[in-house]
């Protein structure tokens, strides 16, 4: 069992920059993937980054790529979401999610409760 909590978000102007943190509890978190998703009002949840086990390899989403940066610190049982130059249409609820890698994606049997990033223009 993980459980994960989500903090760091809050209110930017556009272009500006926020680190949202995860920490999670429980005994599995180091053989984990770890992927952070968001949902925006009368959206579908879109899926932002993922970091594997070990750091060693990282994948975004298109409309985040050169702007976020996702790593981990197994010591510190945390993930982070670097964002930068931030835009309106990042604002949405940010999730943190864990779970073992099953093919070519993951199974995220653990989400965290959220935080709200809102970027103003």
């Amino acid at each position: 069992q993980v459980q994960l909590v989500e903090s760091g978000g809050g209110l930017v102007q556009a272009g500006g920059s926020l680190r949202l943190s995860c920490a999670a509890s429980g005994r599995a978190f180091s053989s984990y993937g770890m992927g952070w998703f968001r949902q925006a009002p009368g959206k579908e949840r879109e899926f932002v980054a993922v970091i594997n086990w070990s750091g060693g390899s990282t994948y975004y989403g298109d409309s985040v790529k050169g702007r976020f940066t996702i790593s981990r610190d197994n010591a510190k049982n945390t993930v982070y979401l670097q964002m930068n130059s931030l835009k309106p249409e990042d604002t949405a609820v940010y999730y943190c999610a864990a779970g073992p890698r099953r093919g070519g994606s993951y199974k995220y049997d653990y989400w965290g409760q959220g935080t709200q990033v809102t970027v103003s223009s």
